[in-house]
């Protein structure tokens, strides 16, 4: 499950923090986001697949390790990041 191309444009325009941002933790997140939310969806229609749930839990990991960093080190742009993707409620 990959993003289209204009979606992932559109998600490194929003989140990055300078012109030539394509890496920060915000970008990173904000597309481990959207894959998640995509394969989220597809394993509500196909309960068997197995191998894309262990893709999903690979994902989520990362997302948390990713916040995990950015609250560490930022706690500012954390919660302006937690709060703009609507994670943890």
């Amino acid at each position: 499950m990959s993003i289209a191309l204009e979606r992932r444009k559109q998600l490194v325009g929003e989140f990055r923090i300078h012109a030539k941002d394509s890496g920060s933790p915000e970008v990173q997140i904000a597309l481990l986001t959207e894959q998640i939310n995509e394969l989220t969806g597809h394993l509500q229609v196909h309960k068997k697949d197995n191998h894309s749930r262990r893709g999903l839990v690979l994902k989520v990991a990362q997302r948390n390790r990713l916040l995990k960093y950015l609250a560490n080190t930022d706690r500012d742009r954390y919660t302006g990041l937690i709060g703009r993707l609507g994670l943890r409620k």
